[in-house]
C-alpha cells in the first residue's frame, strides 16, 4: 500500500476514533495507538502536552521515555517555541537533541495548535535515517487538529 493511500486510510480511522469527544487524554491514546501499530518504521508515537515553561508526557506507545521537557530544548521543545513543524532527519545532528530511546534515528514533532497558541506536540521516532517527509508532515498535521 502507498503512503498516500495509506495516509488516507488511517486518517478515515483517527476521525472515527476521535468523533465522540471522551476528552484529549482519550482520544490521544487512541491516536498513538494507532500511529505506532499502523506505520512503518516508528519505534515512538506520543504526545507531549505543554505546562507552562514545560512539556509533560502524554499518551504514547513505545519505550518509556523523557518525564517533562523544558520549552525550547530538545527537537519538542523547539517545535512549541518556533510553532512549527520540525523533520529531522537525522538526530544525531540536531544540537540539543534529547535521546530517549538510543535506536532512534530521524524524528518529527507537530505542534499542537489552539486558537494560534501551542497546546504540545505530536511526537514520532524512527530508527531509520531520512524517515519522514512533507508527506508525512501533512498527514501529521490533520492528526493533530483532530485534538
Amino acid at each position: 500500500m502507498n503512503k498516500t493511500v495509506l495516509y488516507a486510510s488511517l486518517l478515515q480511522q483517527a476521525r472515527a476514533l476521535t468523533e465522540t469527544r471522551f476528552g484529549p487524554v482519550t482520544n490521544a491514546a487512541n491516536l498513538a495507538a494507532l500511529l505506532y501499530q499502523n506505520l512503518p518504521d516508528i519505534n515512538w508515537a506520543g504526545f507531549y502536552f505543554l505546562d507552562g515553561d514545560m512539556l509533560r508526557l502524554g499518551p504514547f506507545q513505545g519505550k518509556p521515555a523523557c518525564a517533562e521537557i523544558p520549552l525550547g530544548k530538545g527537537v519538542c521543545g523547539t517545535a512549541v517555541v518556533k510553532g512549527e513543524t520540525l523533520i529531522v532527519p537525522d538526530v544525531h545532528a540536531f544540537a540539543g537533541h534529547i535521546a530517549c530511546d538510543a535506536a532512534s534515528r530521524s524524528e518529527i514533532v507537530v505542534p499542537l495548535m489552539q486558537n494560534g497558541k501551542p497546546r504540545g506536540v505530536l511526537d514520532m521516532d524512527s530508527p531509520v535515517l531520512n524517515r519522514f517527509d512533507k508527506e508525512d508532515a501533512q498527514f501529521l498535521h490533520k492528526i493533530a487538529s483532530l485534538l
